[in-house]
């Protein structure tokens, strides 16, 4: 029996995905737990449409990260942080401090957990943070350490 599974089974397959399994198991566990779907044509027809609408949603995302990657790395982002007398700054900068420095500059809203660091900074200079925006999307970026 061909069914449309709502959402993920272990051993089995991930959400609208059509698998073949045995009639008892399709019937008395998958169907009645909500973890799928008969594979009837007109099922089969909602679930190509919804894939059509999540493909277009999923573009038009790309399409948003591309630019905001590109506005990124226009220029890069000046964090400012105090420092000594020899240069070495109180304390490192964080992505608290990154995600702040990209909304006051670039306008852009970034989750601070998405972005990590890649060498910690003590000291004034570029340095590079790689921001992962989901689904593989990751970038890096430099930014640029400043004296207040």
């Amino acid at each position: 029996m061909q069914i449309i599974l709502i959402q993920d089974v272990d051993n089995l397959g991930g959400k609208n995905e059509v698998v073949t399994v045995k009639n008892g198991y399709a019937r008395n566990y998958l169907i009645p737990q909500k973890f799928a779907l008969e594979a009837s044509p007109s099922n089969l027809k909602q679930l190509q449409e919804k894939l059509k609408v999540q493909a277009k949603k999923e573009a038009a995302m790309l399409a948003e990260i591309n630019k905001v990657v590109e506005v990124l790395k226009s220029s890069p982002v000046k964090v400012g942080a105090k420092t000594g007398t020899t240069g070495k700054i109180f304390g490192s900068v964080t992505s608290l401090q990154i995600a702040r420095a990209i909304r006051d500059q670039k306008g852009y809203e970034i989750d601070r957990k998405r972005i990590s660091i890649v060498d910690e900074v003590k000291e004034l200079g570029t340095f590079k943070a790689s921001i992962d925006f989901g689904n593989g999307n990751v970038t890096e970026i430099e930014f640029e350490v400043i004296g207040e």
